[in-house]
């Protein structure tokens, strides 16, 4: 649908040009000196990046138009707030900006609405779940986890069941100490594409630089697919433990290169 469609939003997508390194610095330097116009073509000469994001997303019945005009946000956004001191290239800071744009905008207008109660029932359950689990070493009952949140068994249920579709994999479940675990952080994922987007943004260029366990964790998360779970337990240490480590080695490897 995406690749097919050349006009989209009133832009021949076509047509769009793309900046050079030299430019792109450029650009950047006078937007930091409040060139509205050096603004505008940094803008413009980044809508391909967000045409080539929302390819990402073609397995939705979403509008295109819909997601470009959002991922044109996320993009602005990311032009508005680039800091260069940062030593990253623009199209490392930009992407996860518009990609998180646009997965809002998907979580935003879920047609199907769960109440905050229900949803903080489940955040807890999937919480005090993994806090058994980790103390028992099995699967828990739903009594048991209800018991430990001092919540009926049908609530628990229900709330558990709430999240099934509707709830984004990127909210977080809990935090510890100030570290947040998302339910994406629960799952593992054998797609190819994955591997292949860690290499864009060229992570596995600074592994080298990490400590042994950092590296040992970036390895089973991206490469072997591990949930944060299975590698806390492989190397003897907390789910938080485990995303803290993570989330740190992420940002030294993309600061590096």
């Amino acid at each position: 649908m995406y690749y097919n469609k050349v006009e989209i939003c009133g832009v021949n997508t076509s047509k769009l040009k793309t900046l050079d390194d030299e430019e792109q610095k450029i650009l950047i330097e006078k937007c930091r000196a409040g060139d509205k116009n050096a603004r505008e073509r940094l803008i413009y000469g980044n809508l391909r990046l967000v045409l080539s994001i929302i390819q990402r997303f073609g397995n939705r019945r979403e509008d295109v138009d819909d997601l470009f005009q959002v991922g044109c946000i996320g993009l602005i956004k990311a032009v508005d707030n680039f800091n260069p001191d940062m030593d990253v290239k623009f199209s490392t800071y930009g992407v996860p900006m518009i990609i998180g744009e646009i997965r809002r905008y998907l979580r935003d207008n879920n047609a199907i609405r769960i109440s905050r109660s229900v949803r903080d029932t489940a955040y807890r359950a999937l919480q005090a779940k993994e806090e058994i689990m980790l103390e028992k070493e099995s699967e828990p009952t739903v009594d048991e986890i209800a018991a430990k949140i001092g919540e009926k068994k049908e609530a628990v249920l229900r709330a558990m069941e709430a999240i099934i579709e509707p709830v984004s994999i990127y909210e977080p479940v809990y935090s510890e100490n100030g570290d947040s675990i998302y339910l994406m952080d629960q799952l593992s994922d054998s797609n190819p594409a994955d591997e292949a987007w860690l290499e864009n943004i060229a992570l596995k260029e600074a592994m080298s630089n990490l400590s042994e366990r950092e590296r040992t964790i970036i390895n089973l998360r991206f490469y072997r697919n591990k949930t944060q779970m299975e590698i806390a337990e492989e190397i003897g240490i907390s789910q938080a433990q485990v995303s803290r480590l993570e989330k740190g080695a992420l940002e030294r490897m993309r600061k590096q290169f």
